[in-house]
């Protein structure tokens, strides 16, 4: 069925009551929408819900909070001159930061006003109810994406606002109650969804995927500053049961090239269970591509101002991880989900356009690509004046024009360790075809649940629940197994599993997919020591809640408290 697009401004709709805000366009299913203006009323009042997933998955906010703050990535002050931002990806990095800190706090208004978008929904599509046929399902799918915004804000800062009455304050329940609420909620319309609206719905697959790694993180979310964590045998069971579920509904399947994963058009890919929905530049912020990419990298030929910007690296430690599991042998030639060369060349080489592929995945030593003189110059043309000249990248963007772009491994926060070359980068996403700036227009679908998720999740689950190793072994072989698009690559089986296997298993899958906070806490690494880290708080595990939140909500004293430890 062919999908349609609704912009709205939502100044001009008093029908939300949630502020004045721009919304751009978002696609919603054209199979249910009726072509009566209740239905068209339905509609509307569910996409502001939606549309706030934009800003919250922004590099700098979400992603930020979930990868910069671990040992998967590290964003140093490059050359003195670039990602400075007083201090504030050190400060994430090093668990040092404060209740002023601008990631932490524009992540917290993403999430709340995802919630406050939500509630208006809920309640103005429960009264639509008796009027409308298609407000049932979009009620259903209000409560689900507010569930989902309550699940981030549980994860993130341990509490979760409950609000039923729009003139009412929320209610702030935290611990096991909160868990029982997200619970609650998403179990209450598990049958009430739909099924088959795509990866940027709230589908049936995806309240059994958010039930899946509600229950699996239960016992952090109900004690978050436990010494051990008690996962629970029933919730182990409610892992399996929802996952198993996922898996034997015949709808997603692993893909066998992985990084068509995260190619700019993933939207049909069927390994996606949920994503931020990002066809047709519909919010123009999908920026995962440029911002670990070198400044001097363009990949785009028919766009000379399109290039990265040196942002972050991962770090030498989550390196370790791959040289320790695969010892002698180079990564890159055994599994795929490390490296994948698209640019087989010598130096100096012509390429046309449609030739001209920039590598993905892990990007390690001297990078080639095309060359220019400056940032919105041309590219250089071979002497047939057809072709681009391809050969080593130097620094034509920073003012050592000489200097080669040779990603090494080294990284930290001294001077030496912060050039632009310092650390291996990450090109996970494809950078879009359409990207003339590189800060947006991605059209990659960002993901938020995948299969290969699930079926890591069960295995994680049946380790917890009764160490059924043989269970746990074939799922986690079952993921491996899948990517078989490139002969030699298909990582192989695993003989063996435990808890430290399966947490570098996840690091291997699913790096740079904003999961490996919660896994680190969740497997009790997050204390742990690594480049340019050594806190050892416990109480770093959540984020302090905005001292801007804190102080909007003095006149309800003891209404909003500090977490503990800020």
């Amino acid at each position: 069925m062919k999908n349609r697009f609704i912009k709205l401004a939502l100044c001009s709709l008093i029908l939300f009551q949630v502020g004045c805000s721009d919304l751009d366009e978002q696609i919603l299913d054209e199979s249910l929408n009726g072509s009566v203006p209740e239905a068209l009323a339905a509609e509307a009042t569910l996409v502001p819900a939606y549309a706030v997933m934009a800003d919250l998955f922004l590099h700098t906010r979400y992603f930020a909070l979930q990868e910069i703050s671990t040992d998967e990535a590290i964003l140093p002050y490059r050359g003195g001159t670039d990602w400075g931002d007083n201090g504030i990806y050190i400060d994430l990095h090093r668990h040092t930061l404060t209740s002023s800190h601008v990631p932490v706090k524009e992540t917290w208004d993403a999430i709340t006003k995802g919630i406050a978008r939500s509630n208006a929904a809920v309640s103005e599509l429960a009264a639509m109810q008796t009027k409308n046929t298609k407000a049932s399902l979009y009620l259903a799918e209000a409560k689900g994406i507010r569930a989902y915004y309550s699940m981030l804000a549980l994860d993130l800062f341990g509490l979760v606002f409950v609000k039923e009455d729009l003139t009412a304050n929320s209610k702030i329940i935290r611990g096991s109650e909160a868990v029982n609420y997200i619970k609650n909620e998403l179990v209450g319309i598990e049958n009430q969804v739909a099924t088959t609206t795509g990866p940027g719905r709230i589908t049936q697959a995806t309240v059994w995927g958010l039930l899946a790694r509600l229950h699996l993180n239960a016992a952090v979310y109900s004690n978050p500053y436990a010494t051990t964590f008690d996962f629970k045998s029933e919730d182990m069971d409610k892992v399996i049961e929802y996952t198993n579920k996922i898996t034997q509904s015949g709808q997603y399947q692993l893909s066998p090239e992985y990084f068509a994963i995260f190619d700019d058009e993933n939207h049909t890919n069927k390994e996606l269970i949920f994503a931020v929905d990002q066809r047709a530049e519909l919010n123009g912020h999908n920026r995962l591509a440029y911002f670990s990419l070198s400044g001097d990298m363009f990949p785009l030929p028919a766009y000379v101002n399109a290039n990265g910007t040196d942002g972050p690296a991962i770090t030498p430690d989550y390196y370790n991880t791959w040289i320790n599991a695969y010892g002698t042998t180079d990564p890159a030639t055994v599994d795929a989900r490390f490296f994948k060369q698209n640019l087989v060349i010598p130096a100096d080489s012509c390429l046309t356009a449609s030739q001209f592929k920039i590598n993905r995945g892990i990007l390690r030593g001297q990078q080639y690509g095309l060359i220019t003189t400056a940032k919105g110059q041309p590219f250089q043309r071979c002497a047939d004046g057809i072709g681009y000249k391809i050969s080593k990248l130097r620094n034509i963007t920073r003012s050592d024009k000489k200097r080669l772009v040779n990603h090494t491994l080294n990284v930290d926060f001294t001077t030496t360790g912060s050039g632009y070359s310092n650390g291996y980068r990450v090109l996970k996403y494809e950078f879009s075809k359409k990207s003339d700036t590189g800060r947006n227009k991605g059209d990659a679908d960002i993901s938020l649940l995948r299969l290969a998720d699930v079926y890591l999740m069960r295995a994680e689950a049946k380790l917890r629940k009764n160490n059924d190793i043989g269970g746990a072994l074939a799922d986690l072989n079952t993921v491996r197994a899948a990517r078989t698009a490139r002969a030699g690559l298909t990582p192989p089986a695993l003989t063996s599993i435990s808890l430290d296997i399966l947490y570098r298993e996840r690091g291997f899958e699913f790096y740079w997919e904003m999961l490996r906070r919660t896994d680190m806490i969740r497997f009790g690494k997050y204390e742990g020591t690594w480049t340019e880290k050594t806190d050892t708080d416990v109480k770093k595990r959540l984020f302090p809640i905005p001292q801007s939140a804190i102080d909007g909500a003095s006149s309800e004293p003891g209404y909003l408290k500090q977490n503990e430890g800020y």
